[in-house]
């Protein structure tokens, strides 16, 4: 007999109903699922941070 082929390994499948985090409600969206957090709930405290404010001068420039 020959040797079965290798078969990686079938990745985790999220559950039917999937819930925000945060509010609970239900998630329809694929990213929305993978994050589990809703785009309401995402809101602008997880997009990239600017800090107001001057910045020194990098040195040599």
């Amino acid at each position: 007999m020959s040797e079965p082929a290798l078969i990686p390994p079938i990745p985790p499948l999220l559950p039917q109903t999937v819930r925000c985090r945060r509010c609970a409600r239900p998630l329809h969206d694929p990213e929305s699922r993978i994050l589990r957090l809703g785009p309401e709930c995402r809101g602008p405290d997880t997009a990239p941070r600017a800090v107001p404010g001057d910045q020194e001068t990098l040195p040599g420039l």
